[in-house]
C-alpha cells in the first residue's frame, strides 16, 4: 500500500520516491524523512538536559518524578508530537509565536512538557548545529543499519547461493565482447558475492567512523564555560558524544566538518558501483539466452527450462543506483565546505541525505527482485560453449610451451585462424605433432566445456570471503 500516503500525495508529489515509489520506500522514512530528524533532535536535547542533571558540577537538580517527566519526553514520542513541533516553528502554538527555525521549535516544545524550572536549561549554552549534527548522524546510521545492511545481506545471500549451486554450470567467458576461456556462471557470482562483500565492510567501516561535535557557536564552548567555568565542558562534550557511539571530534568551527559524511557516501557510491556492474552483466546473460524466468511445469510440477525474462526489474536497478550515485557524488562534493566557521549552504543540501539513500534502496530492493525472478539455463550456456572449439587453443598453445616449442603460439593460431575450425581438426593437428605419445593424448583429451581450471573451487571460496567481512 501507500503506507502513510495517501494516494493523492503520492501523484501530488515532486520526488518519485515519495510518489510512484512510496511504498518501497516506506521502510526508510521513519529515519530519513523530516519526521525522524525532529525525533532524533528530541532525542539530544532530551538525553542532554539529562547529562547536565547528571553533572555534579551544574547547580540545576529535579525530584525524581520530573526526572521521569523529563525521560518520558522522547520515549512516548508520536506524531501528534512531531505536529506540535511543526507548528511551533511555522504558525506558533501553546502561548508561543512562531519560531521560523526547526531546533527553536524542538525547544519550545520541551518546554510545553516541562515545569518553569526547568527551562533556562534546555539548550543550555548549545547552538543548533550541536543538535542537528548528532540527530542527522544517528538517523543516517539507524536507517543504514536497519534497512539498508539486511538488503545488502539478502544480494550477498542470493549471489552466493548461485555460486554454490553453478560452481560447475559452464558458460561462455567474453572479454572486449568476443568469446573467451570459458568460466562458471557460478564462479562469475562468486567475484560479484566478493566485491560485494568488501563493498558491505567498506560502509560499515565508514558508519563506525561517525564523528560528532558539541562545541558550540564557534567551537570552543566559550557559553559554558562563560557560564559555569568550573565544568570541564570538553570532558563533557566528549562523554556525551560517546554515549551516542560516536566518535568525539574536539575541533571543528560551529560545523562538524562532515568528512565522515562523505566517507559514507563514498562506501555507498563503491558498493552501488558493483551493483550497477551486476545489473548489466545480468541484462546482457537475459539478452544472450543465459539467465530466464524458472518456471514451474505445472502438470508434473518440475521445474521446466527456464524462458524469456523481462529485464525490467535490473533497468530499474541499474537507473536508481546510478541516480544514487550521481547524488552521492554531489553531497560529497557539497557537505565537507562551509565558509569560514559556517554557512547555511549546506543545511539544504543535508535535507537530500534521505533522497540519495532512498534511490539506493530502490536499487537493491529491485536487484533482490530481479535476482530472486531468475535462473541461468545451463544447457544454453553449455552449448555455446561447444561451439567454440578454438577455446582450447591457448590451452594447447600453453602446454606445447611447456614441452619446449617455441613456435606453440604461432601454430595454433595459424589453424584456430579458420573461421570454423572443429575440435577433431584440433585433434588431427595434435596427432601430426612431433611429440611424445602422451603429450598428443594429453592434448587430444583437451575439451572447451571441461576447460575451467579452478572455477568451480574459486566459485565456492565466494562464502568464505563473504562471511568474514
Amino acid at each position: 500500500g501507500m503506507d502513510g500516503l495517501s494516494r493523492a500525495d503520492a501523484l501530488a508529489s515532486l520526488s518519485p520516491v515519495d510518489g510512484r515509489y512510496s511504498g518501497h520506500t516506506a521502510a526508510l522514512s521513519p529515519t530519513l524523512a523530516e519526521a525522524g530528524l525532529i525525533k532524533a533532535r528530541v532525542r539530544i536535547e532530551v538525553e542532554y538536559l539529562c547529562a547536565l542533571l547528571d553533572s555534579p558540577k551544574v547547580p540545576i537538580s529535579v525530584e525524581d518524578s520530573i526526572r521521569d517527566q523529563i525521560e518520558a519526553i522522547f520515549a512516548s514520542f508520536d506524531a501528534d508530537d512531531v505536529a506540535l513541533i511543526k507548528r511551533l516553528e511555522t504558525d506558533g502554538a501553546r502561548g508561543y509565536s512562531a519560531t521560523n527555525h526547526d531546533v527553536k521549535a524542538v525547544e519550545y516544545f520541551i518546554r510545553t512538557q516541562t515545569p518553569a524550572t526547568i527551562h533556562p536549561w534546555i539548550h543550555f549554552g548549545l547552538t543548533s548545529e550541536d543538535v542537528n549534527n548528532l540527530a542527522l548522524r544517528l538517523c543516517i546510521r539507524t536507517a543504514i543499519r536497519e534497512v539498508i545492511r539486511p538488503e545488502i545481506d539478502t544480494l550477498i545471500d542470493r549471489l552466493t547461493e548461485f555460486a554454490q549451486q553453478y560452481r560447475s554450470a559452464v558458460m561462455l567467458a567474453r572479454t572486449h565482447g568476443q568469446p573467451a576461456t570459458p568460466t562458471t556462471f557460478g564462479k562469475e557470482m562468486a567475484v560479484y558475492a566478493s566485491r560485494l562483500g568488501e563493498s558491505r565492510s567498506n560502509l560499515q567501516t565508514a558508519l563506525e567512523q561517525l564523528q560528532g561535535k558539541f562545541g558550540g557557536a564557534s567551537g570552543t564552548s566559550a557559553a559554558h564555560y562563560a557560564a559555569l567555568p568550573e565544568v570541564d565542558w570538553q570532558a563533557f562534550g566528549q562523554s556525551f558524544v560517546e554515549s551516542l557511539d560516536f566518535t568525539y571530534r574536539a575541533l571543528t568551527t560551529q560545523v562538524n566538518p562532515g568528512d565522515d559524511l562523505a566517507q559514507v557516501f563514498a562506501a555507498f557510491q563503491r558498493l552501488n558501483l558493483v551493483l550497477i556492474d551486476l545489473c548489466r552483466d545480468s541484462w546482457r546473460y537475459i539478452s544472450d539466452g543465459y539467465l530466464g524466468q524458472e518456471s514451474t511445469d505445472t502438470e508434473t510440477g518440475s521445474s521446466t527450462m527456464p524462458h524469456k525474462v523481462n529485464p525490467i526489474d535490473f533497468e530499474n536497478a541499474e537507473g536508481n543506483l546510478s541516480k544514487a550515485n550521481s547524488d552521492f557524488e554531489f553531497l560529497a562534493e557539497y557537505i565537507p565546505t562551509s565558509r569560514l566557521q559556517r554557512d547555511l549552504s549546506d543545511s539544504t543540501v543535508k535535507r537530500n541525505i534521505g533522497t540519495a539513500i532512498a534511490h539506493a534502496h530502490l536499487g537493491y530492493t529491485k536487484l533482490q527482485t530481479g535476482l530472486q525472478k531468475v535462473a541461468p539455463n545451463t544447457e544454453e550456456m553449455k552449448s555455446d560453449v561447444t561451439s567454440h572449439p578454438e577455446l582450447i587453443g591457448e590451452a594447447a598453445q600453453t602446454i606445447l610451451r611447456r614441452e619446449g616449442d617455441t613456435d606453440a603460439y604461432e601454430r595454433i593460431k595459424a589453424l584456430s585462424r579458420g573461421q570454423d575450425v572443429s575440435l577433431k581438426a584440433f585433434h588431427e593437428l595434435f596427432g601430426e605433432l612431433d611429440l611424445p605419445q602422451s603429450v598428443i593424448e594429453e592434448l587430444q583429451a583437451l575439451t572447451p566445456t571441461e576447460y575451467l581450471g579452478a572455477a568451480e573451487e574459486l566459485a565456492v571460496s565466494a562464502e568464505l570471503d563473504t562471511q568474514n567481512s
